[in-house]
């Protein structure tokens, strides 16, 4: 293909948008100036705004999705880059699977389901890793997060009396979260689910039924988490219970704040762990020296169970407080064992080394945690605004650093790799992406821009895409 007629440089790109026929409205310019916050729409909701009879495309669909943005390269000056290369393509989709990616020139057939992307650019699709749908307000009446004067402790109190108020509407709220979170693009979630002796068992089967009624449009993994304390709450054997229930984690919670034995709890989970051939994310919450101890010992074990890939160290805030030198050391331990670290990118004193552990090759993966719940109202659901975030924070403003960012949103996947060449999407890839109205994955992580469109394996999971008529032989953006 003639890179010089259908490439488009992001500096072009806004020039040439309302060049696209009709598009300019759908592409909407001034979308990708705020933030984006879907509508709480239910199942029925969306039944009445496409209409019972719409033509979605499904698991099972053959379509062709038209005039879709990918990038293709970076532009360079002086050995910096400065903008990213796009071009427009045609993808054939068969059951989920990407068969085909044509020119938009390139005939494609008759009688073929088609949708027309009108230039929005495709990205992979997020994966939320960590994120609590058992126990939300959200769905229900506003509630602010309540006080905490002694800290964990009396969050485990109020939740004593909590979690069993909020039990009857859980698969609800919890549906209604999953159904915000696809509005933002995740379509993976890690789920930690409470397994404690106030609900037992309850709010994973209530989970349970939720991420079934939404299996076709999210993957997903769960957490066994004994947010009360693995020892603290005697919850081994309910833990072991849920490993029979679809959990496919091992949680834990600040093994020697909480449990009181570092090295007891340690084991303890690591142990359930290896028996049920399952993964480990702990909560890890504190920090310094006794948070320290805690990574090192789990990194530990780790090596003597086999467990290198499996392990996860949600928060890991001691991380922080590390002196050079011993930081690089611990970065280099977690990534010679596969040992991942999950973050919501919190802002406060203590700034999480990220940028760091990335150059290590320690996979970091975020989550949003809390969505308006009683321990925090300020989550709102979109894994890219924590990306966003984490720009912000280490100052990654330029084309390519933004660029790069999106890798944490999506599990590493990016249209390009470092240096600039085109791998992603490819023949035999999964449909799994999103269509956003920007020019390019730097100003998607910058400026937020609305999910348009959210594709799981090939399912329409959020958003709308236009349909067009299948007979008409070539339909190409002029």
């Amino acid at each position: 293909m003639d890179q010089k007629k259908d490439g488009l440089s992001r500096r072009k790109f806004i020039g040439n948008v309302c060049k696209i026929g009709g598009a300019s409205a759908v592409l909407g310019v001034t979308d990708t100036m705020g933030l984006f916050m879907p509508e709480m729409a239910s199942a029925d909701a969306e039944k009445k705004k496409t209409g019972n009879n719409a033509k979605r495309p499904g698991k099972n669909s053959s379509y062709m999705l038209l005039n879709v943005r990918l990038e293709s390269g970076y532009k360079y000056e002086d050995g910096e880059v400065v903008a990213t290369e796009t071009v427009l393509r045609n993808i054939h989709i068969v059951k989920g699977i990407i068969t085909k990616i044509l020119d938009t020139k390139s005939p494609y057939g008759k009688g073929i389901d088609c949708y027309d992307a009108k230039g929005m650019l495709l990205l992979p699709s997020f994966r939320d890793m960590h994120i609590h749908l058992d126990k939300t307000f959200y769905g229900g009446p506003w509630r602010a997060a309540a006080t905490r004067k002694n800290g964990i402790f009396d969050m485990i109190t109020l939740e004593q009396s909590l979690l069993l108020e909020l039990l009857p509407t859980a698969q609800e709220r919890a549906e209604k979260l999953i159904e915000l979170i696809l509005g933002y693009g995740s379509t993976y979630v890690r789920s930690h689910c409470n397994i404690d002796p106030v609900v037992g068992l309850k709010n994973l089967e209530k989970l349970n039924r939720a991420l079934e009624n939404y299996s076709d449009k999210i993957s997903h993994e769960i957490v066994g988490f004994p947010q009360h304390g693995l020892l603290r709450s005697n919850a081994e054997g309910l833990i072991r219970d849920a490993m029979h229930l679809g959990v496919t984690h091992v949680g834990g919670l600040d093994p020697t704040k909480v449990d009181g034995d570092m090295e007891k709890s340690l084991q303890t989970m690591v142990q359930i762990a290896v028996d049920y051939k399952a993964g480990i994310d702990i909560h890890l919450h504190e920090g310094g020296e006794t948070g320290i101890k805690a990574i090192s010992r789990l990194a530990d074990l780790t090596e003597e169970a086999g467990l290198q890939g499996k392990v996860t160290i949600s928060h890991a805030f001691s991380l922080a407080s590390l002196a050079d030198g011993a930081d690089i050391e611990m970065a280099n331990r977690l990534a010679s064992l596969g040992i991942s670290i999950a973050s919501t990118v919190p802002m406060g004193k203590d700034v999480m080394p990220i940028p760091l552990l990335q150059k290590q090759k320690v996979n970091v993966m975020l989550g949003n945690d809390s969505i308006t719940d009683h321990w925090s109202p300020f989550g709102i659901g979109d894994t890219l605004q924590k990306a966003h975030l984490a720009a912000d924070l280490y100052g990654w403003s330029n084309e390519y650093n933004l660029s790069r960012s999106l890798s944490l949103a999506t599990g590493g996947i990016t249209p390009l790799n470092e240096s600039g060449k085109q791998i992603w999407p490819k023949v035999g890839d999964a449909a799994t992406a999103i269509l956003v109205p920007a020019s390019c994955s730097a100003e998607a992580v910058a400026r937020l821009p609305k999910r348009a469109a959210v594709l799981h394996k090939g399912t329409l999971s959020s958003g709308s895409l236009d349909s067009v008529n299948s007979k008409t032989p070539k339909f190409t953006i002029h």
